[in-house]
């Protein structure tokens, strides 16, 4: 299985936002094969908040590994613009779930409007 990833995301309230991520065999040995894999993200003020935030995930490339989260523009503008914690969760057929990838958001506020 894949070992945790560290990426730090930088979303702009108010726009639409995407990421794609390319998961990788623990061993280096080529793409996490994500075929019956299902995936969720959530970000949140600390990890102990009650308060959280759903990414809209989908495993975008099952046989490469690729999973992608994404916020529309009114989900972006919905939090208070500030840092926040998030991680990316993968679950197998057997309802095994695995963290891969977490880091910090940072949500900042625009000034046109």
């Amino acid at each position: 299985m894949a070992a945790v990833y560290v990426s730090n995301l930088v979303i702009n309230a108010g726009s639409d936002f995407s990421q794609t991520f390319d998961l990788i065999e623990s061993d280096d040995s080529g793409p996490l094969n994500l075929t019956n894999f299902t995936v969720s993200a959530q970000f949140r003020k600390h990890a102990g908040s009650s308060s959280k935030h759903d990414f809209t995930t989908a495993v975008s490339d099952a046989q490469q590994g690729k999973i992608l989260i994404s916020l529309s523009a009114s989900e972006s503008s919905t939090p208070k613009p500030g840092r926040y914690v998030y991680d990316i969760i993968i679950t197998d057929s057997g309802n095994v779930k695995t963290r891969v990838i977490e880091g910090s958001v940072l949500l900042r506020e625009g000034v046109t409007r």
